[in-house]
């Protein structure tokens, strides 16, 4: 008799948050290096802003702390990243395993609009390769929505498709898409960039709740924003056609009210960038 195995495993609670860092890395696409011997400790229950002109290498950063970097065709790095002290380039560890725990959230809102809007928090799941007992999914669904600030705006129509939501809403499903695997870090690029002031109100409200849990990091332009949601920043800059690197980094009251190089007084003061 062929045996059947249960592949069905209930989602487990909020592990809590990680930390992460990065050791000494470099990235280039194809020939041109991008990034240049970047190192950051992003303390875990935290939110790190990383900040900088357009084409200093934020976003490529960001992308390589969960492995994405390594999808775009040329691509190469060098470094390490740990989270709680285990590189997730490590050879032996696999890549869903870095998604699931490093979650991201994109510059444009992603939602599948097909999906409902039940669906779309539970379609996380299947990017990662987890599943979860049908019984515990209304409950991982209201979790979800109402830890990215949904909840009370959707729950009479958790069957209407996602695409029927706002631009903020849609932004707060895909932090519910993210959050409802379980990630000990969540990477978020821009998350504000396409919202109205309202909705960037609301979703800063999200990341100040759910950093209580999850680990933040948040490329921003806005400087304001950065101000008001981080506890860290790393200012970075390209200079003459040269590779990324961090000029300053430290506590956000510190990089805003009394920065070290010239450079970041600069820019945080809207001098230039």
């Amino acid at each position: 008799m062929t045996e059947v195995l249960d592949r069905t495993a209930v989602v487990p609670s909020v592990a809590g948050p990680a930390s992460l860092e990065a050791r000494r890395v470099s990235a280039w696409f194809g020939q041109r290096k991008v990034l240049d011997r970047v190192s950051l400790e992003m303390a875990p229950g935290q939110v790190t802003a990383l900040i900088g002109p357009s084409g200093c290498g934020k976003s490529t950063f960001l992308r390589i702390l969960n492995r994405m970097h390594e999808l775009v065709p040329a691509a190469r790095l060098a470094g390490a990243v740990h989270l709680d002290g285990v590189d997730i380039y490590d050879p032996e560890r696999r890549l869903t395993d870095a998604r699931h725990q490093i979650g991201m959230v994109f510059q444009k809102p992603n939602p599948f609009p097909a999906m409902s809007i039940a669906d779309n928090v539970l379609a996380g799941l299947k990017i990662t390769g987890r599943t979860i007992a049908k019984s515990d999914r209304e409950a991982l669904i209201e979790d979800s929505l109402t830890r990215a600030g949904l909840w009370t705006e959707v729950r009479d129509r958790l069957k209407a498709p996602g695409a029927t939501l706002s631009g903020g809403q849609q932004q707060r499903l895909c932090i519910a898409r993210s959050l409802a695997v379980r990630p000990r870090v969540l990477l978020m690029d821009e998350p504000c960039s396409a919202l109205d002031p309202t909705s960037t109100r609301v979703v800063e409200e999200t990341i100040s709740e759910i950093s209580r849990d999850v680990t933040i990091v948040i490329v921003t332009h806005n400087m304001q924003q950065a101000a008001r949601v981080s506890d860290q920043c790393a200012f970075f800059l390209a200079e003459h056609g040269t590779p990324g690197v961090i000029v300053e980094q430290g506590p956000t009251d510190a990089m805003f009210g009394e920065p070290q190089d010239r450079r970041t007084a600069d820019y945080v003061n809207g001098r230039f960038g």
